[in-house]
C-alpha cells in the first residue's frame, strides 16, 4: 500500500484516527530524542510507518517503532532492543533454540543407551563365560552350553533385524531448525536494504515449505513402514507440491504484501494435502490402541498452523486498534508462537510412532 492510499484509509476514520496519529507522531518525536539522549547522538532511531521507504510499507496497521535502511552491525545489535520486529525474531529464534536442544538429546540418547547395551553385555558374556567353562571342565556338557550361547546370539540378530530407521524423525528436526532460523534471520535483517530484504523474504518462505514438507516424512514413513509403495507414493506428492510451491515463491511479485492471501492458500494446500494419507492412516491403523493419541497430537498441529495462518492474513487484532499492538501482541507475533506449538504437537506425534514401531515392527498391535 503506497502513501497516498494509506492516507486515504486514515482519513476515514474520523477523529479518533487524527487523535491517533498526533498522539503517534508526538511519541515518535519523543521516542527518537530519548534514543538520542541516552547515545549521545550515535543510537540509530525507530521511524513510523509514513516514514518508511515503499519495499517494507507491509502492515499499514503497525504505526511505529520501524527499523529502516540499517546497517548489518546495527541490524544484528537491534536483537536485544525493542522494536515492533524484536518478539518476531526471538519467537522463531527460541524456537529454533529448543528444537537445537531435542535434535541434540536425540543424537546423543542412542549412543548412551549403546554404550550401556555394551558394557552390560560384555559383563554378562564374560561371567556366562567363566561359569561355562567351570561346569565344562568338571561335568563335560560342551554342548549344553554352546546351545546357550546362541540362543541370545540369535535373539540379538533378530532385535537388530527391527531397528526403526530415524532419518525421517531427523529430516523433519532438520526442516523444522531451518524454518525457524530463517525466519528470525529474516525479521532480524529485512531492514538493512531492499535486494536484501527482497532475498530474505524468499528464503523466509522456502523455510516454510522446507518444514511442511519435511514434516510429511517421519508420519508417512511410519505408518506406511510395511507398505513403501504408499511411502513412495506419499512423499513422492508432498515433496512435488513443496517444490512447486518453493519455485513460484521465487518471483519477486508474489513476495509483495498484496499477494499474502495466495502465499497462505499455496502453504494451506500442501498441509491438506496431509488429509489423503491421514484417512488412509486411520483405515490401516483402526485397531491400533495407539491411534487415537497420535491422532490428538496431529489435529492440535493442524489446529495451531490453521489458526496461526488466519492471524496471519487478517492481521487481527492491529487492524482493529491500528497502533496499539506495535511492540506486541500483533498478528505476525501469535503466528510465529502457533508455529511453534503446531511444531512441538508434530514433535509429540512423531515420538508415539516411533515408540509403537520400535516394539512392534510391522505388527499392528
Amino acid at each position: 500500500m503506497n502513501y497516498c492510499a494509506t492516507k486515504s484509509v486514515v482519513k476515514r476514520k474520523g477523529k479518533e484516527t487524527d487523535e491517533t496519529l498526533s498522539f503517534t507522531n508526538n511519541n515518535n518525536k519523543m521516542s527518537h530524542q530519548h534514543d538520542l539522549d541516552r547515545s549521545g547522538g550515535k543510537r540509530l532511531p525507530l521511524v513510523s510507518f509514513w516514514d518508511l521507504p515503499n519495499y517494507m510499507k507491509d502492515n499499514e496497521y503497525i504505526l511505529r517503532y520501524y527499523r529502516a535502511n540499517w546497517p548489518l552491525k546495527e541490524a544484528f545489535f537491534s536483537l536485544f532492543r525493542w522494536h515492533n520486529e524484536t518478539l518476531n525474531v526471538w519467537t522463531h529464534l527460541l524456537g529454533f533454540i529448543l528444537f537445537l536442544g531435542l535434535t541434540l538429546a536425540n543424537l546423543m540418547k542412542p549412543h548412551v543407551v549403546d554404550l550401556l547395551q555394551q558394557f552390560t553385555r560384555s559383563l554378562s558374556s564374560g561371567t556366562e563365560k567363566n561359569v561355562s567353562d567351570t561346569i565344562k571342565d568338571f561335568l563335560g556338557a560342551a554342548l549344553l552350553f554352546d546351545l546357550k550361547h546362541q540362543v541370545p546370539l540369535k535373539m540379538e540378530v533378530e532385535a537388530l533385524e527391527f531397528v526403526i530407521a530415524r532419518w525421517p524423525f531427523f529430516v523433519f528436526l532438520g526442516g523444522s531448525m531451518f524454518c525457524l532460523l530463517s525466519s528470525s534471520i529474516c525479521h532480524l535483517f529485512s531492514c538493512h536494504s531492499h535486494d536484501l530484504n527482497l532475498f530474505l523474504l524468499r528464503l523466509d518462505y522456502c523455510g516454510i515449505a522446507v518444514m511442511i514438507i519435511t514434516s510429511f516424512f517421519p508420519q508417512i514413513y511410519y505408518v506406511f513402514l510395511c507398505q513403501p509403495h504408499w511411502q513412495l507414493l506419499y512423499l513422492a506428492g508432498i515433496t512435488a507440491m513443496g517444490l512447486f510451491t518453493i519455485v513460484t515463491l521465487l518471483s519477486p511479485t508474489l513476495s509483495t504484501g498484496k499477494h499474502r492471501a495466495f502465499r497462505a492458500m499455496l502453504f494451506c494446500s500442501m498441509g491438506l494435502f496431509g488429509i489423503v494419507p491421514a484417512v488412509h492412516a486411520c483405515i490401516v491403523n483402526w485397531g491400533n490402541p495407539r491411534r487415537n493419541i497420535t491422532l490428538a497430537y496431529e489435529c492440535a498441529m493442524a489446529f495451531s498452523y490453521l489458526i496461526g495462518t488466519l492471524f496471519y492474513v487478517t492481521r487481527i487484532p492491529e487492524r482493529w486498534k491500528p497502533g496499539w499492538f506495535d511492540l506486541a501482541g500483533h498478528s505476525h507475533q501469535i503466528f510465529h508462537v502457533l508455529v511453534v506449538v503446531g511444531a512441538l504437537a508434530h514433535y509429540a506425534a512423531t515420538l508415539k510412532l516411533l515408540e509403537w514401531r520400535d516394539n512392534f515392527g510391522c505388527d499392528m498391535v
